[in-house]
């Protein structure tokens, strides 16, 4: 099996003291917290597909702010790649809605940024590296 790259995108939500997560139900994170987020469209930008795919999941709005980071996940399986994404992650602003698990998402919710960092909860591959950036971008703007 050949995996070609997939572009995808991360909704990475803060509200107050909380980022939004959502509990994935399929493969291959299926059961663990991540970020909202999903492919990105043939002609969509990078953030245009954050905030959608933030809404389609959790019924969420929000404003994209900046790149955070870009993550290639890959995973093999007996030296075949079986999936390789290539994740941006968009640091976004809340705007209104409350969490509710829509598409691929077992569940939404909202939970201490600090919990995710310290992966405090089982979590997707690279979720607690995201929020320590998320953390550290939200303190350089409180000092500037």
């Amino acid at each position: 099996m050949h995996a070609t790259p997939k572009p995808a995108a991360l909704a990475v939500v803060l509200n107050g003291q909380d980022a939004l997560l959502v509990r994935r139900r399929n493969e291959p994170d299926a059961g663990l917290w991540g970020f909202p987020g999903g492919r990105i469209e043939s002609g969509e930008t990078v953030f245009d597909c954050a905030i959608r795919e933030l809404a389609e999941e959790t019924g969420i709005h929000a404003t994209a702010r900046s790149y955070l980071t870009t993550i290639d996940v890959i995973r093999r399986e007996n030296d075949e790649v079986t999936f390789h994404y290539v994740l941006t992650a968009v640091l976004c602003d809340y705007l209104s809605g409350t969490p509710q698990a829509a598409d691929d998402a077992m569940e939404a919710a909202w939970i201490k940024l600090a919990d995710i960092a310290e992966a405090r909860i089982s979590l997707s591959e690279h979720a607690a590296s995201v929020a320590r950036l998320a953390l550290a971008s939200r303190q350089a703007s409180i000092d500037s």
